[in-house]
């Protein structure tokens, strides 16, 4: 008797043990690149593959007149070319303002153009939080992000509009079927829609209460992900409280649907309290194939499925690193990732995920508490694929550079036709650290 009710506990810890050993033994080795860009720091999102099969990405900058820098690599030639200077392609290079230090958008493409936004790069540190930057002495205020386009064939930029309120543009979709540009600003969060044939830009407010300008019970993390149904062009967000707001286009406001993002699944939250997404999604994807959106809860790790027609979410899986899962615990990134969208099939997607790190048999720890989007302690970095037709999950194990190195800060992914999975992270080399392009070997996705 006393066999049989320690026996369950035991084989609970051998199997714990078990997938954390495996999870941490399968090793990816990846390809780093040298942009030539000595300063580049994390950078979100602001990287996709377009329709000539170059990468294109955006490598951000904290410093207050050095702009970001947008690339081109070129996978059969393996040359990279200095696209631009944000700052520059945005107008602003010789007035001394605070510089376009980011993209925090993919590109999406249109008519032989990419379609991206611009950030803020150079904060200012208000309680452990990012605010945006104040300007030296000869230094003009941020004149708030802009929407840009780059031709494909001419490499010419073109400025399409600046944001309201000399706010950063943090998050950015496009419907590209019907040109229309749809941002959320930051700090405060508001919603701004621009017509592509027009040129004509509408603020529609904020859609979190103050936004992440926002101070004590004020405060509210912003949504990073746009959803755009590609089918009617209804566009869908969430807040810090879990509502999903739907918009379409033309109208004065939002609908707020009746699902929710509140899951006891996802964990529980205080929307005022900063360091975490709330019950924000953190990314999600539209399925062509299903005629719904995939997403994942960043802190939680959870892939759902959100079927505009019905209003309903169904929540699928963690999809959260064997280690992970094993361990119960969430990972270090306190945001979660964005790095989470679907393969060419368009069936499977494919996540770049944290895993905790095991010395020794012992779990290395990170800090228990932050109050900005940050890695709260070191950890791997996981390649997860999940066939959402046969809902197949699959850890293809941990990412590592050719000399042992762990890639750091990755919250970016682009996905070529050949299943070559592609990133921004740091790297260091010769004692000093920069962000850069990191190239990882298509996954095999064969059932085991």
């Amino acid at each position: 008797m006393k066999n049989s009710i320690f026996l369950p506990i035991f084989y609970l810890i051998m199997t714990n043990t078990v997938l954390q050993a495996n999870a941490q033994d399968k090793r990816i080795t990846a390809a780093i690149f040298n942009s030539g860009f000595p300063i580049a720091h994390d950078t979100y999102n602001a990287i996709s593959i377009a329709s000539d099969g170059n990468v294109y990405y955006v490598l951000s900058s904290l410093s207050i007149d050095t702009g970001g820098m947008m690339y081109a690599y070129n996978p059969k030639t393996g040359q990279i070319k200095l696209c631009g200077d944000i700052t520059e392609a945005a107008g602003e290079k010789e007035k001394k303002s605070v510089s376009q230090g980011k993209s925090h958008a993919r590109f999406y493409e249109a008519n032989g153009k990419l379609y991206f936004s611009t950030h803020a790069g150079y904060y200012s540190m208000v309680d452990g939080m990012e605010k945006m930057g104040i300007p030296p002495a000869g230094y003009k205020p941020y004149p708030g992000g802009f929407f840009l386009s780059y031709d494909l064939k001419t490499g010419h930029f073109e400025n399409l509009g600046v944001a309201p309120h000399q706010e950063g543009v943090l998050t950015m979709n496009m419907d590209t079927r019907r040109g229309m540009l749809y941002g959320i600003t930051w700090p405060t969060g508001y919603f701004v829609t621009l017509d592509i044939a027009t040129n004509k830009m509408t603020n529609l407010g904020p859609v979190s209460g103050e936004g992440e300008n926002g101070a004590g019970s004020n405060y509210r993390t912003l949504c990073r992900s746009i959803a755009i149904n590609e089918d009617n062009g209804d566009v869908y967000l969430t807040n810090s409280e879990g509502d999903i707001l739907k918009y379409t286009a033309g109208a004065t406001g939002f609908q707020k649907c009746e699902e929710n993002m509140r899951k006891d699944y996802f964990g529980l939250y205080d929307p005022s309290s900063p360091g975490h997404m709330g019950y924000n999604w953190r990314q999600i994807e539209w399925s062509p194939i299903e005629k719904c959106f995939y997403g994942v809860h960043g802190n939680s790790g959870y892939l759902f499925k959100f079927d505009p027609a019905a209003d309903r979410i169904t929540v699928i899986d963690r999809i959260t690193s064997e280690t992970s899962r094993a361990s119960g615990m969430f990972d270090q990134f306190s945001y979660g990732y964005l790095g989470f969208t679907f393969g060419p099939d368009q069936r499977t997607l494919y996540y770049l995920t944290g895993a905790p790190i095991y010395e020794n048999g012992e779990l290395v720890r990170g800090k228990d508490k932050t109050a900005k989007g940050e890695a709260k302690g070191l950890e791997n970095l996981h390649l997860i694929t999940y066939d959402t037709r046969n809902n197949v999950y699959k850890d293809h194990g941990a990412i590592f550079y050719p000399d042992g190195q762990r890639p750091l800060y990755v919250n970016s992914i682009a996905v070529a036709k050949d299943g070559t999975v592609y990133t921004l992270a740091r790297i260091t080399e010769n004692g000093t650290t920069r962000t850069d392009l990191v190239k990882i070997p298509a996954p095999s996705l064969k059932k085991k």
